[in-house]
């Protein structure tokens, strides 16, 4: 018979240390031992939340006495290694379909973390991946100037501030055979949206919801624009 693992992730709140550590953790312990699941010993930690802890990529903490979460250093890590490798890995691809492959990858880190306080680290990203970028350009043209660079693969994207004149980018071909540019998607262009709580008393399945579930979907499905003036 093959063995089957549960792998999930929550979190427990208390009101101190003692709490958790003699009634809660017993009862979760035993609520799963009965059930043939058990806490893992590694990841299982009580900590203050004014210390912070890592949840499913993001850094939890409270900065005197205001709970600001923000992606974990180990998420934005293991990302930024992961864009380093697609571009390693695409040294003689030409800068189109370099942008096609990191345009997925930035945009869907991005829109994950854009309900927190993110607008920081996006711009420190998009600057890591622009040095990576400029090391990809180099690595092809070694004889270029950075004159001659800038103005091959980087462009001029609008927005606030008169806009950013470091979008790097590149070609891609049409189904018609015709040529179309594409720009590196940023990061620090997704809007930052504060999540917006369900009510706690609406059940999907009660008619007497449906209205304010259609109005609450459409309300979300416009603020999931993910960016300002992208093209």
């Amino acid at each position: 018979m093959a063995e089957v693992r549960l792998h999930d992730d929550f979190v427990v709140t208390g009101s101190s240390k003692e709490l958790l550590e003699t009634q809660v953790k017993p009862l979760i312990t035993q609520f799963l031992l009965e059930r043939g699941l058990e806490l893992s010993q590694e990841k299982t930690t009580i900590t203050h939340i004014e210390d912070g802890f890592d949840f499913l990529g993001q850094n939890v903490r409270k900065y005197k006495g205001k709970l600001i979460p923000k992606p974990s250093k180990e998420n934005v890590a293991r990302f930024l290694a992961n864009v380093r490798e697609e571009v390693k890995g695409n040294q003689s691809a030409t800068a189109g379909h370099l942008v096609m492959q990191l345009n997925p990858k930035i945009k869907g880190w991005a829109m994950y973390h854009r309900h927190i306080c993110a607008k920081q680290t996006f711009s420190q990203v998009d600057c890591a991946i622009f040095q990576a970028l400029w090391r990809w350009c180099v690595h092809r043209h070694p004889t270029k100037g950075k004159r001659w660079i800038a103005r091959k693969y980087f462009t001029t994207v609008a927005g606030g501030g008169g806009g950013n004149h470091w979008v790097f980018f590149g070609e891609v071909e049409r189904s018609n055979g015709e040529s179309r540019p594409i720009a590196l998607f940023q990061a620090s262009r997704v809007r930052i949206r504060r999540h917006i709580k369900v009510r706690a008393d609406v059940n999907p399945y009660s008619p007497e919801w449906a209205e304010y579930l259609t109005r609450r979907h459409s309300h979300e499905a416009f603020r999931s624009t993910p960016a300002r003036g992208s093209r």
